[in-house]
């Protein structure tokens, strides 16, 4: 019998489980920035964390990842309510758009 404090704090409480894929990180990077005009190549992948249910302190799952440049990056992490405003971006529809089009995850998905 598996004790319930022995299971990921995710399942005990009702979310999905955190999704950790350097892959599919590794693929958002490859995309340039998100930011509509943005040339900057040095792009990171940034874990959207508005409505991710990740605590403090804790990072969203990958499957949550955007590519932004660094500049971009660092002024979504000065707030991404703002941040989207600013730049008309929908982080979560992209970070879906991004995760429904990964090849990475799609074969994690067929197992």
């Amino acid at each position: 019998m598996v004790l319930p404090r022995m299971l990921p704090k995710s399942i005990r409480l009702g979310m999905p489980e955190r999704i950790r894929s350097p892959g599919h990180l590794k693929w958002v990077r490859q995309h340039g920035c998100s930011v509509n005009g943005c040339k900057d190549t040095n792009i990171h992948a940034h874990h959207v964390r508005l409505g991710s249910h990740a605590g403090m302190g804790q990072k969203p799952c990958d499957s949550k990842a955007v590519s932004l440049c660094l500049h971009h990056h660092d002024r979504a992490h000065d707030g991404e309510a703002t941040f989207q405003v600013d730049f008309n971006l929908d982080l979560h529809a992209l970070a879906q758009e991004f995760a429904d089009k990964s090849p990475v995850l799609r074969r994690r998905k067929r197992g």
